[in-house]
Formats: C-alpha cells, sequence, structure tokens
C-alpha cells in the first residue's frame, strides 16, 4: 500500500514540473524513508524498487514523456531490474534517488537510479524497459530521439547474462 500512496504523491507533485525538462537530462526526486520502508532500521530491498518506479513516474511526467505516451496509446514495461546496494539507508533519511535514460537501442531503454544519501551513494537501480502499444515493440528512439553514445559496457554484459540464464 505504501507504493501506491507514493506513486500517487510523486504524481502529485511532479505535475508542477511537467514538461520543463529534457528527456534525455538526468533528474532529482527526494524521498523521506519511513517506518513503512523500513525493516527494524534500515530501507528494505524491496522498496529499492518502490523509490525507483516512483522517481520513474516522477521522470515520465516531468519530461512530458508520459503525455507522449498516453497520446500515441504507449505504456512501458520493465523487462528486467537490476540493484546494487552500497551502503544501509537508515530510517528517516532523505533520499535523493537521481534517474536518466541512461542508453537505448531499437528495443529498450536502461534507466539509472542512483540512491543518494547526502552526497553519499547508497545504492543504484538499473531497469530495462521496452514501450509497448498492444503487443508491438516501440523503438525507443521515436519517444526519445538518437543517442550518440556507445552502450556502456556494464549494459552489455547484462544483456548477455539475460541472454545465457533464458
Amino acid at each position: 500500500m505504501s507504493g501506491l500512496l507514493r506513486n500517487l504523491f510523486t504524481l502529485l507533485f511532479s505535475v508542477f514540473g511537467h514538461g520543463k525538462s529534457d528527456v534525455q537530462s538526468r533528474l532529482s526526486t527526494r524521498f523521506l524513508v519511513t517506518p513503512l520502508d523500513a525493516g527494524l532500521a534500515v530501507l528494505k530491498s524491496d522498496k529499492y524498487f518502490q523509490l525507483a518506479e516512483a522517481a520513474q513516474l516522477d521522470f515520465v511526467v516531468r519530461t512530458g514523456l508520459l503525455g507522449t505516451l498516453l497520446r500515441e496509446r504507449t505504456s512501458f514495461v520493465n523487462a528486467s531490474q537490476l540493484v546494487r546496494f552500497s551502503r544501509p539507508v537508515r530510517m528517516f533519511s532523505r533520499v535523493t534517488v537521481e534517474s536518466e535514460i541512461a542508453w537505448w537501442d531499437d528495443k529498450c531503454a536502461w534507466f539509472s537510479h542512483r540512491f543518494l544519501v547526502g552526497d553519499a551513494e547508497h545504492g543504484q537501480v538499473w531497469v530495462k524497459m521496452k514501450f509497448k502499444q498492444g503487443r508491438l515493440t516501440i523503438d525507443p528512439r521515436q519517444l526519445i530521439g538518437h543517442t550518440a553514445r556507445a552502450k556502456p559496457e556494464h549494459l552489455s554484459l547484462w544483456d548477455r547474462t539475460l541472454a545465457t540464464a533464458s
């Protein structure tokens, strides 16, 4: 239930920043870690994914991408997620989640969500996602534009690992 409430509040607050950022930029969203997010004293591992989801929702609203998706009847689905924990996040900490679309090709886009408390990185969630119209996968370049960056090696390694696991 806390994830649904957080997403609703994030959506409400994101509307005020709607369309003010470029889809290829890095955006920051702040969250308070509450007792609903923590075990005994630290952020529970599954809550990293909930915070990343809320930050991703904030990103698509503030960049105007959500409006484009709704107009074109396109949704996005997560194909895979990867988390790296660096340090525990204590209850009642203010967490900044820096979100960006790190890379994209003709099939998928990879979101990066860095978790910061102060200036210290405490973790990172990577989300490999697809844009869909029904069963049809939409080329992310139609929505995001083209990229001149090379695919980061760690994303290539992740894809190879996923390919061998299936």
